[in-house]
């Protein structure tokens, strides 16, 4: 196994029992990002500067110092976390030039905790997508088969922790952008509560939506990623300071009398294009069938108003967008066209120039469901949905501890397959967008492959603030399913 290929657990093992450095763990990932052919970096890091904070690790560790669980660990960040003086540019065009001048709550965190950013990952452009096809700077491929896509918007990022190119990436889920590109590339991606980490120096997408969280290459190693990150922020009034829980013992407690719901609607997917994929559904039951002789009981549930959650997502999240994204306007900061003789063609022209196609997509989209005469028709009536939704949950909680779906309806799609058509594309996150409207945490873990070899995502849902119980399901399914 090589330097690059270790897990955080295995790392901090070995550089504790003096096996390995920090530098020569730094000095092999950065190798790999330069010989990397999937196109998971925008930004590559500061050779010099990762180099030399590595040494400062391992001085510290050489002088006796008790350093947390991700010292020295290089870690990718999603290239719409703001880093301060390291270009920004949430695979857009119009931020293609931007440095931030401060760093987002969730990097400071890392820093402060001793990890080593390496590097600005690739996404879908602003968070939109679910294939990684839409950035600016080109598609990701996938690093288990380079003909498909690694999923989206954090492609980059899972595709980063996949392909070795870090030890763990962040990402940022708005409806399932960490959890459906985890399944498509074999990784570990946990979507938290919202409010459990700070988005202050996230680039918004959908503000009401949007969480920051890790992908990683094993379930421990989400919990020291979050463990690190989370916690309220003075700059984030929705970020909240809620107790934790224990999550290095929730991994190893097992699900010994826990009830786990599984909802009937996430299997009973209709006909042709739009059923369930039969390997993903034999696997997730095999999941189930697995968690239960380990102790936990299977209840059948369900989450009637599932079928309406995409339709709001996208009339919610579009919404936001339009709005979060009106701030663009070639003024301030980012693209700024050269045919600009008034005011007005400036604004036009700097956005059409810098928008990509979904990006103008959603936005108009987003100005149409929030304009005078359609307000009340779609987004007022989007917002009573989700309210719904929500409490479709809060009510399957009452009974259930844990949920347990798949993470996506199908694995890995070819390249190209499906960006003529958006409405296939959307249909992607069918099984990550309810756990983004009712605001409870997520995790997507690794549940074995196709025939053809690629990967399949088994996904636990758990009540708000309860990731704890997601580490406890998806620990016991690690341990045990392989």
């Amino acid at each position: 196994m090589g330097f690059n290929e270790l897990s955080i657990e295995e790392f901090g093992q070995k550089l504790r029992a003096g096996e390995v450095t920090s530098e020569a763990v730094t000095k092999a990932i950065l190798d790999a990002i330069d010989a990397d052919q999937t196109n998971a970096f925008i930004t590559k890091p500061d050779r010099d500067a990762a180099l030399e904070r590595a040494r400062e690790i391992d001085a510290k560790l050489a002088a006796g110092e008790d350093l947390g669980p991700l010292a020295g660990v290089p870690i990718a960040l999603k290239d719409n976390l703001c880093t301060k003086g390291v270009r920004t540019t949430a695979a857009s065009k119009i931020l293609g030039d931007f440095e931030p001048p401060y760093d987002a709550t969730a990097v400071r965190k890392l820093a402060e905790a001793g990890a080593i950013a390496v590097g600005k990952a690739n996404l879908d452009e602003f968070a939109m997508g679910s294939s990684n096809e839409n950035s600016a700077f080109g598609p990701v491929d996938n690093p288990v088969n380079t003909d498909y896509v690694p999923g989206g918007s954090s492609g980059g990022s899972a595709a980063a922790v996949a392909g070795h190119l870090c030890l763990a990436a962040l990402g940022s889920d708005t409806g399932g952008s960490i959890r459906q590109p985890a399944a498509l590339t074999g990784t570990v991606g946990l979507k938290p509560t919202y409010g459990r980490v700070s988005r202050y120096g996230l680039i918004a997408f959908g503000s009401s939506l949007d969480q920051i969280g890790p992908i990683t290459k094993t379930v421990r190693d989400a919990a020291y990623v979050l463990e690190a990150i989370q916690g309220p922020c003075e700059f984030d009034m929705t970020s909240m300071e809620v107790e934790a829980g224990d999550y290095q013992a929730a991994v190893d407690a097992g699900v010994s009398g826990l009830k786990i719901g599984v909802p009937k609607e996430y299997f009973e997917l209709g006909a042709g294009e739009d059923a369930i994929h039969p390997e993903v559904k034999a696997a997730v039951q095999n999941a189930l069938s697995t968690l239960e002789a380990q102790g936990a009981e299977l209840v059948d549930i369900s989450l009637p108003h599932t079928e309406y959650a995409i339709a709001t997502y996208y009339l919610i999240a579009t919404a936001e967008a339009s709005s979060n994204l009106s701030r663009f306007d070639g003024v301030r900061y980012g693209h700024r066209s050269d045919d600009a003789p008034d005011l007005e063609s400036l604004y036009e022209n700097s956005r059409s120039e810098g928008f990509g196609d979904e990006v103008k997509r959603r936005i108009m989209l987003g100005t149409y469901v929030l304009s005078a005469g359609f307000y009340d028709a779609y987004y007022k009536k989007a917002q009573q949905v989700r309210t719904l939704i929500k409490q479709d949950f809060e009510n399957a909680f009452q009974e259930v501890d844990a949920i347990v779906t798949p993470t996506t309806p199908s694995p890995a799609f070819k390249k190209g397959e499906k960006t003529d058509d958006p409405l296939q594309m959307y249909l992607e996150d069918i099984y990550t967008i309810s756990c983004n409207l009712a605001g409870i945490p997520g995790i997507s873990v690794p549940c074995g492959t196709t025939g053809d070899g690629l990967p399949i995502g088994l996904q636990i849902l758990a009540p708000a603030f309860r990731e704890d119980t997601l580490f406890q399901v998806a620990g016991e399914w690690e341990r045990s399913g392989k």
